[in-house]
């Protein structure tokens, strides 16, 4: 009896482990079953930063874990892509840029280390970020076929701040130079910080810039906004006109995304991305993002490879008009 108690007994542990076992493997392959973390290539406070805290707190309400923010600012952008590389390929770090790292640092910046192609796999388009052809006062032009006028009829007369060689704002503003026929002479600043006061006071006539840096100064009547630099007219300012409406295909709004290191399981990808979706139509997160000067997007892997595909296209014609070479 008792030899066939202890045969009962094995049989049923043995049942009870075959039952166990998967349960236990499938609990603890369930995804996600710990932080993720978001790594940005800059500092604290800018876009991708920004969209990347907005983004995280909802995605993490969503997945049941926390979404950590990590800034690896440096090497324009190597530190960052070095993190993402060195992570282990399991869909729990994730790199959230502008598309100035695929397009833009390797036109001007020779050996970066990293490469879209081959290092990296969309994920999710978030945002874009539309800036605003902004004039002073005393340019006598209201609206952009005024401005495009004025330049014409008088060519080199007009000065445009900008960011800095080689930023958003400089190749926007080239790009539309380009296309138009115009000639206005550039005034590198480092960054809005500098480029929108100088524009306040008059040193300049004219720039790109993000619309919080220019609200309070519009509704102070000490700015016009004349365009955006976007495909459509952004929610932020309906009655302000893109310059695609003029130029067609005319598109220098940065976007911010969400990318994984190649060899990341695509049922990861397909589920932040189906995640980062839904988080933005939120509409408190369109709200938040509305009043940082963003327009939430929210597109899945396909949609942002095309998005950078077509942005490098276009800031490569731009850096090649501009005669900016790689250094």
């Amino acid at each position: 009896m008792q030899f066939r108690r202890f045969i009962l007994l094995a049989t049923a542990s043995a049942m009870a482990g075959t039952f166990t076992l998967p349960m236990l493997a499938q609990a603890q392959g369930a995804y996600p079953n710990r932080p993720i973390k978001f790594v940005v290539p800059y500092s604290p406070g800018g876009l991708p930063d920004t969209v990347a805290r907005i983004f995280a707190q909802r995605l993490g309400d969503r997945l049941g874990q926390p979404v950590v923010v990590d800034n690896r600012p440096g090497a324009n952008g190597v530190v960052a892509a070095q993190a993402l590389a060195t992570a282990p390929k399991d869909g729990y770090t994730f790199l959230v840029t502008d598309g100035s790292m695929f397009s833009i640092n390797p036109a001007i910046y020779k050996n970066l280390g990293y490469d879209y192609k081959r290092d990296f796999v969309p994920v999710s388009l978030a945002a874009r970020a539309p800036l605003y052809l902004a004039v002073h006062p005393k340019v006598p032009a209201n609206t952009l076929q005024e401005f495009i006028a004025l330049a014409k009829a008088k060519p080199g007369t007009l000065n445009y701040g900008s960011s800095g060689v080689g930023s958003t704002h400089h190749l926007t503003m080239e790009a539309m130079k380009s296309s138009l026929g115009l000639q206005l002479t550039h005034v590198p600043f480092k960054g809005t910080g500098q480029s929108v006061p100088a524009l306040i006071g008059g040193q300049v006539e004219v720039l790109f810039s993000a619309l919080p840096s220019l609200a309070g100064f519009v509704k102070a009547g000490q700015v016009k906004l004349l365009a955006t630099n976007a495909a459509q007219r952004s929610s932020q300012a309906p009655g302000v006109p893109a310059i695609a409406e003029i130029i067609p295909g005319f598109d220098f709004a940065p976007i911010v995304g969400v990318l994984a290191t190649t060899g990341t399981p695509a049922s990861v990808i397909d589920r932040i991305s189906a995640e980062m979706t839904q988080v933005a139509k939120m509409p408190e997160v369109i709200q938040t993002l509305s009043k940082a000067g963003i327009d939430s997007i929210g597109g899945g892997p396909a949609d942002y490879n095309k998005a950078i595909l077509s942005e490098n296209d276009r800031l490569a014609k731009a850096i090649a008009g501009a005669g900016i070479k790689a250094e």
